[in-house]
């Protein structure tokens, strides 16, 4: 089971990255906050002190078409806010 999907990349993750040493990610929904403490701790190097966590149930998106009624459901998710150890630093970029 891969335990981090994807990071969060967004202004309002980088702001809080900069000024408390949060990080966002995408986790796969079976997963615990211990096991997604060890993933972060064994990929980036880094040392977690916090791991919060949410669930997004998927919205139902219902159009009027030519068709009749179109329903579908967006996916749904957990993400993952991640607090380091104050020094640690995540460098999404590094690699690009």
């Amino acid at each position: 089971m891969e335990v981090l999907v994807k990071p969060i990349i967004t202004e309002k993750m980088s702001e809080s990255a900069e000024k408390f040493s949060r990080y966002g990610f995408i986790v796969n929904e079976h997963a615990n906050k211990l096991q997604i403490k060890q993933a972060v701790e064994k990929m980036y190097g880094v040392t977690v002190e916090q791991v919060n966590t949410s669930r997004y149930i998927g919205k139902i998106k219902i159009r009027n078409t030519k068709q009749g009624m179109g329903i579908g459901i967006l996916n749904r998710c957990k993400k993952a806010t991640v607090t380091l150890k104050k020094g640690d630093v995540i460098d999404f970029y590094a690699s690009i």
